[in-house]
């Protein structure tokens, strides 16, 4: 699936990572995953009403939204507080009951074989890939499932994204992340490794409507601007 939740305090592109600094423009901006998402994974049969899921990095809580609104009993797990108080109050508006806990998908609490479902959305490229799989693997009953999905913006030729992730070099040249394609390859690779077994895969694209405001915002919340820089380079 095609966006970005989050480790804070995580190295990269060599500088420190705080998604905990976006939870404002997190929550304003950042467009969660969208219905249409949930509803696919009910119909492929991978997230089934009354299973217990945890979600990883979950940020301020899209996929962990999704996953109860369908019936699932959902745990959201991330490193950043600020994110999760974020989290709370959308569930409070949407109607739903999630758990959340501060914590990392390397080291998860849970015990053996006690979870139906693990999701992980917008952030498997922070953890420590294999650390993290191997976490998923012990605490997923037999027969459980692990879902890593994206929503990811897609610079086109000439697009309003290629001219923002030029923008955002220009002031963050330590950004690795731009020319994303929403495809990521290395995942399965991952999850093999980790001795995950029938390995399917899916995306589909959408069109998300941003006023100039809404960009910005969303833009602020992203790991290579408000994440990581100064407020000064921010502005």
């Amino acid at each position: 699936m095609p966006d970005s939740p989050n480790i804070p305090a995580t190295r990269a592109f060599g500088a420190q990572i705080d998604f905990g600094r976006t939870a404002s423009d997190y929550r304003a901006y950042r467009a969660g995953f969208p219905p249409d998402f949930s509803t696919r994974l009910h119909q492929l049969g991978w997230a089934s009403p009354g299973s217990a899921a945890i979600d990883l990095g979950t940020g301020t809580g899209t996929i962990a939204r999704g996953l109860a609104a369908l019936g699932l009993r959902v745990t959201g797990i991330d490193p950043a507080a600020a994110l999760l108080a974020e989290a709370e109050v959308m569930d409070r508006e949407a109607g739903l009951s999630i758990a959340y806990r501060v914590g990392s998908a390397e080291a998860l609490v849970e015990a053996d074989e006690s979870v139906d479902l693990v999701t992980a959305g917008q952030c498997w490229h922070w953890f420590d890939r294999a650390k993290a799989a191997a976490e998923a693997h012990r605490v997923l009953v037999p027969g459980g499932g692990i879902i890593i999905a994206h929503f990811d913006w897609l610079p086109l030729a000439s697009n309003v994204v290629e001219a923002t992730e030029a923008l955002i070099l220009a002031h963050n040249p330590r950004w690795t992340m731009a020319g994303g394609t929403g495809l990521y390859p290395a995942w399965l690779r991952d999850l093999r490794e980790a001795a995950f077994v029938d390995i399917e895969t899916f995306s589909f694209d959408m069109d998300i409507p941003y006023s100039h405001e809404a960009w910005r915002g969303r833009i602020r919340a992203s790991a290579g601007v408000k994440a990581s820089l100064a407020p000064a380079e921010i502005a």
